[in-house]
C-alpha cells in the first residue's frame, strides 16, 4: 500500500550510506519534506543528485552533521524546524562499521587488542549516543504537536552478541534497549518508536568487498524502505515498541499479513517481565 507523507518533516542521518540514500528518497517520494545528514559532504551531494523531480528536490535540504556532538544535533533539528517548520520524523540510521578497523573485517573477526579506547568511545558516541541526542533534540517538539515518528535501525540479535564484533554489536544492543524505554517513556505523547533491521547482511559499504559474501546473497537495501514508510504514516498511529525484520516484509501481500511475518516486540520483554523487586514489582 503506497503511503502519504505530504506536509511531514523528516530528519534522516546516515542519508549518504547504502540504507540512508533509499530511505530519502522514498520518504521524498511520497510527499515528505527530508533533511538529509551524514559526515560526508560529497555522499549528500550524490543523494542529491539522485533526486530528479523539481518538485522533490525542493523538498530536501541536507546538512553535514556529526552525530557523535549532541551540540551539532541540537543545531540541525534547529535548522529543520527553521527550513521547513516542523520536525515530524526521525529516521536514526547513521552509524559507524567496522570497516572502519579493518576492511576485511568479515573474513577476519577484530579481537579486543585492535580496539583502542578512544575507538570504542567514538563509536559508542556515534552509534549509541547520536540517537539519543537527536532524539533530545527533536522530542519537546513532537510532543508540543502530538505527533511524531522514531524509526532507528539497529541490527539483528546474532550482531549485537557476536564475539569479535566490538564494539558495533553493543553498540546497538544498547541502541534497541534505549528504543525500547523512548516507546515507553513517549507512548502517551503521540510519539512512537520502532526499530527496523535488515535481518541480515545488507548490500551496503558496511560489507565491504573484502566479505567473504557474494553480493547477489546480501540482502537489498530497498527492503527497508516499505515498513519505514508504514512507520512514518498515519496508518501506523499506536503502533510503538516493535522491531521489523526488513527482508520478511513482503510488500505484495496486505499490511496485516505484511506485520505477522515481520513484526516482533522490541528487545527482550520477555527477559523483563519478573523482575526480583521490592513489592512485588515496579509501578512502572
Amino acid at each position: 500500500m503506497a503511503q502519504d507523507l505530504s506536509g511531514r518533516v523528516a530528519l534522516v542521518t546516515g542519508a549518504a550510506g547504502g540504507f540512508g540514500q533509499v530511505i530519502t528518497k522514498g520518504l521524498l517520494d511520497v510527499g515528505a519534506k527530508v533533511v538529509a545528514t551524514d559526515v560526508d559532504a560529497a555522499g549528500l551531494d550524490s543523494v542529491a543528485g539522485l533526486i530528479q523531480d523539481g518538485n522533490a528536490k525542493q523538498r530536501l535540504a541536507t546538512q553535514v552533521l556529526d552525530i557523535s556532538s549532541y551540540a551539532a544535533c541540537a543545531d540541525t533539528v534547529a535548522m529543520t524546524r527553521e527550513k521547513f517548520g516542523a520536525i515530524d520524523i526521525l529516521i536514526n540510521n547513521g552509524a559507524m562499521g567496522m570497516g572502519v578497523i579493518r576492511a576485511d573485517h568479515l573474513a577476519k573477526l577484530v579481537d579486543i587488542d585492535e580496539v583502542s579506547p578512544e575507538l570504542w568511545d567514538q563509536f559508542i558516541r556515534t552509534n549509541l549516543s547520536g540517537a539519543w541526542y537527536l532524539t533530545k533534540a527533536a522530542q519537546p517538539f513532537m510532543k508540543a504537536n502530538g505527533w511524531g515518528r522514531i524509526v532507528t535501525v539497529t541490527t539483528s540479535f546474532f550482531t549485537m552478541l557476536r564475539g569479535k564484533f566490538h564494539p558495533y554489536g553493543p553498540a546497538k544492543a544498547g541502541l534497541e534497549a534505549m528504543s525500547a524505554g523512548h516507546a515507553a517513556e513517549f507512548e502517551d505523547d503521540g510519539i512512537t518508536v520502532n526499530v527496523v533491521v535488515p535481518g541480515g547482511p545488507a548490500d551496503t559499504p558496511m560489507v565491504p568487498p573484502e566479505s567473504p559474501y557474494a553480493r547477489e546473497d546480501l540482502i537489498p537495501t530497498s527492503k527497508m524502505v516499505p515498513p519505514i514508510l508504514w512507520l512514518c504514516s498515519d496508518d501506523a498511529k499506536g503502533v510503538t515498541g516493535n522491531r521489523y525484520v526488513a527482508a520478511l516484509w513482503d510488500e505484495a501481500v496486505s499490511i496485516e499479513a505484511a506485520r505477522a511475518a515481520a513484526e516482533a516486540p522490541i528487545a527482550w520483554p520477555q527477559l523483563a517481565a519478573a523482575p526480583v523487586w521490592p513489592g512485588g514489582k515496579p509501578k512502572e
